[in-house]
């Protein structure tokens, strides 16, 4: 949990600076592809806010209404971050970029004064030095990012972001990842339809950068919205992950059958494990009590992210009378 406040805090202040630069870049400039960014950074800036509010909100304790906790709210949250990626951030950008490209403007090639410095400076070179600024910020959240979607991937096995994309349950820091991805890829895009329209003099250029960049947004949109729906309709272990615990069952002295064992996520790194298990008839009710505590036990030591166990015992003649009555 603190890992992922800090990236989303570092994410927040990287994307707070960002937009105030980029929108004091487009006044001075007038780039269409400045305002995509403008646009873009605004947006990251609102979706970091929600994100903290699902952290925070999904911190706490389990109450009757809501027995296995809040954890889930992280999941909503992200995904309405994901509405806004592709309703604000992404839209806006594509249509503001496809309107400069059906009527292109001549490109800027005065300049522009700038107080602090009280010197005169081709306008170009603001966008150049707000966009650069720009990238090297959200590299700095990326790292913070990656390092922690680095951990996940070490302790889990993953071998690479795709996979830890398609598995991870921290939802957040995996948004918070997405964002400074697309970020960065954005700022590198605006930069190179800047530089390109100003050698060309060709306003395309800045127009098509733009428009690319709100295509780009809206892509990932799409896969971040559906990453959360995954999680929010109550995703189970990946089976390769899974198979390991229901074995360690199976395999427990005294435990005869393994009628049923569900694992679903209730929260990030928060899975609920659930299993009928039929032991041994010979076996007393406090050897069975106390079974089923190692059993708990065991689960919980052999994947961090399992932090409730419901196991049903069952003696294996009344589960075998039950499947032959069924």
């Amino acid at each position: 949990m603190a890992s992922s406040t800090s990236v989303v805090l570092a994410a927040l202040f990287a994307n707070g600076a960002i937009a105030i630069l980029k929108f004091v870049g487009y006044l001075l400039t007038g780039s269409p592809a400045m305002l995509s960014e403008v646009y873009h950074s605004v947006s990251d800036t609102g979706n970091q806010v929600f994100l903290l509010v699902g952290i925070k909100y999904g911190a706490q304790d389990a109450n009757r209404s809501h027995p296995f906790g809040y954890g889930k709210a992280q999941f909503f949250y992200a995904l309405l971050v994901s509405v806004m990626l592709f309703g604000i951030a992404g839209w806006e950008s594509a249509n503001h970029g496809w309107h400069a490209i059906t009527n292109p403007e001549p490109v800027d090639t005065g300049s522009t004064v700038i107080p602090v410095i009280a010197a005169e400076i081709p306008s170009v070179w603001v966008n150049y030095a707000v966009l650069i600024g720009a990238i090297l910020f959200e590299a700095w959240a990326f790292a913070k990012a990656y390092k922690a979607i680095k951990l996940q991937m070490e302790r889990n096995g993953w071998t690479s972001i795709r996979e830890a994309f398609r598995k991870s349950s921290d939802i957040t820091t995996l948004t918070a990842l997405t964002e400074d991805t697309i970020a960065g890829a954005g700022a590198g895009i605006a930069l190179a339809g800047v530089y390109a329209s100003r050698v060309t003099e060709n306003p395309i250029y800045d127009a098509v950068a733009a428009f690319v960049i709100g295509l780009l947004l809206m892509g990932f949109a799409v896969a971040l919205a559906w990453e959360n729906k995954r999680l929010i309709l109550g995703e189970s272990l990946p089976q390769d992950a899974e198979t390991p615990l229901r074995d360690a069952v199976a395999n427990w002295e005294g435990v005869e059958n393994v009628k049923d064992f569900r694992t679903v996520f209730f929260g990030p790194q928060k899975l609920v494990v659930t299993a009928d298990v039929a032991f041994d008839s010979t076996m007393s009710t406090e050897e069975i009590d106390d079974a089923i505590t190692a059993i708990e036990s065991e689960l919980k030591t052999m994947e961090s992210s399992v932090k409730t166990v419901y196991i049903e015992p069952q003696l294996l003649g009344a589960v075998e009378g039950e499947a032959e009555g069924s």
